[in-house]
């Protein structure tokens, strides 16, 4: 574009002066186009190009081309041109196409006009982005505007996914206190599944809903904006008036504002059809006691979703992990998930319930199902040991018994004898046990010195090696050894009859 004075210049200098185009352009430095623009927009003929055009003769060509495709580019008309003879170049051919493509026929609409509670328009709107955590959610807003008195519903939602949509719809109803008979949706992936000109397959949920609430689904024809303009304008009204430079802490906060900024703001607003009335005056009046009345139970928008669970208790859901009773792995478990909690079902039965995370990579563990784990891993340790104890050592079993029926640390029991085990073998432990208990001392240190008394009267070393506990304090201690001179003393004393008779030795 060039500034309004200097095209009134260069008219000026070719009606009054006769300057030809390629002189003025020159003048003011610019190319010969922006001269020949200026002129034919003040409607100068073209004639003040002496040569006859390379692309004349084409023009019968591309009229008739044009007529049949209107919408065809102009680089794959100029090849078209090429192939038949044409010489010239793309860019004088571009301009000569733009001038000679017929012009869409500018299209009227009869504006559209209906009853109180007869129709509402649904729809999508993108609003940015929301950190929670690790995860990154996308900020979508539902917004239902009743199409007679314009009451707007808004909320936002993390993600705009099925479940997210219905608990859109429940919610505006809720406020609107019923449901209009037909609801108008465009062609989104929430509503509308599949489309094939005027075969048209829903979202099976929305059905479902519609069968609840009793209402009329009904898509916008494709490329008809102007079928869902309430709710288009709706959201832009949103844009401007509620979320433009507004200061919000979370998801709930922004949607408590959200309502009312509803129930004020755009309540309080004209209606289009009447500025001296506002549209909560109309809706009032008029909309809201034509609205169908709502059923006496909520439609339930629980996320549904099938889940495996592998070695660890943990059920994957939503990128996070929560915690399952340790009976529950290696099956399928059921999640059921509202905006507040996860449930997790085995059939009917509810195994788990938790709090909802809209985090990435977060671990929600019931302490309970923790508890449950250690308590059965710890068993299954003693099951282990007394599993060993009992097929090396089958008289073991009597042992235990008698120490628990004492009252007695069976754990402690069962570690003293498996050190034995380890140390003598089972052949020697067996016949230990079995005297021990012949003798009416069923106890692993009377196995023990059995044992040892074998091994002594054998010739083998009696005792197991005693381990100390791993403590510092114990294990770098220094002990100084004992001078045994003075025991020495006593003896010789004692053999030189000193001592005799058993008197008290002091040293």
């Amino acid at each position: 574009m060039i500034d309004k004075s200097v095209a009134a210049e260069i008219l000026r200098l070719f009606h009054a002066e006769k300057w030809p185009p390629n002189t003025i352009a020159t003048e003011f430095a610019v190319h010969h186009s922006v001269v020949s623009r200026v002129l034919e927009e003040d409607g100068v003929p073209r004639p003040f190009q002496s040569r006859h055009s390379k692309l004349e003769k084409y023009f019968p060509f591309i009229d008739q081309t044009l007529d049949r495709h209107p919408k065809l580019l102009a680089s794959r008309l100029f090849r078209m041109c090429t192939e038949r003879g044409y010489t010239g170049s793309e860019s004088h051919f571009r301009r000569e196409i733009r001038k000679r493509r017929p012009r869409k026929v500018a299209e009227a609409y009869l504006r559209l006009r209906m009853l109180p509670g007869e129709q509402a328009q649904v729809d999508w709107g993108h609003f940015g982005r929301l950190q929670i955590g690790r995860a990154q959610h996308r900020l979508i807003a539902f917004v239902m505007v009743l199409s007679y008195s314009r009451m707007i519903f808004l909320r936002f939602f993390l993600g705009d996914h099925t479940a997210n949509f219905l608990r859109g719809h429940v919610a505006a109803f809720e406020f609107f206190g019923g449901c209009p008979r037909t609801l108008l949706y465009d062609n989104l992936k929430s509503a509308v599944l599949e489309r094939q000109h005027d075969a048209i397959r829903f979202n099976p949920r929305i059905l479902e809903l519609a069968g609840h609430y009793r209402f009329q689904p009904r898509a916008a024809a494709v490329a008809r904006g102007n079928e869902k303009g309430r709710v288009e304008r709706a959201i832009r009204y949103v844009r401007d008036s509620f979320f433009a430079a507004l200061k919000w802490h979370d998801l709930d906060d922004l949607n408590r504002k959200a309502l009312a900024w509803c129930a004020e703001v755009a309540a309080m607003r004209g209606w289009p059809d009447d500025r001296l009335r506002t549209v909560r005056e109309v809706f009032e009046q008029e909309e809201s006691p034509r609205l169908l009345r709502l059923p006496g139970d909520d439609f339930v928008c629980d996320e549904r979703r099938e889940v495996a669970i592998g070695k660890t208790p943990y059920a994957r859901f939503d990128g996070n992990d929560y915690s399952v009773p340790a009976d529950c792995v290696r099956r399928s478990l059921t999640v059921l998930a509202d905006l507040e909690t996860v449930r997790l079902c085995d059939g009917p039965k509810v195994v788990a319930i938790h709090p909802r995370s809209f985090d990435r990579g977060a671990q929600i563990e019931d302490p309970a199902h923790i508890q449950d784990l250690k308590d059965r891993k710890h068993r299954a340790r003693k099951h282990g040991a007394m599993d060993r104890l009992t097929r090396a050592v089958p008289s073991s079993q009597q042992l235990i018994a008698a120490v628990a029926e004492r009252g007695e640390n069976v754990g402690s029991a069962v570690h003293w004898m498996l050190r034995l085990l380890d140390s003598f073998g089972a052949h020697a432990v067996e016949e230990g046990t079995r005297e021990a208990i012949e003798h009416g001392a069923p106890h692993p240190q009377a196995v023990r010195h059995i044992v040892d008394r074998a091994q002594r009267a054998a010739g083998r070393p009696p005792s197991i090696p005693v381990q100390l506990p791993d403590d510092p304090r114990i294990r770098d201690l220094s002990v100084k050894p004992h001078d045994l001179s003075s025991y020495d003393r006593i003896l010789i004393e004692g053999e030189g009859g000193d001592v005799a008779g058993g008197g008290d030795v002091r040293s």
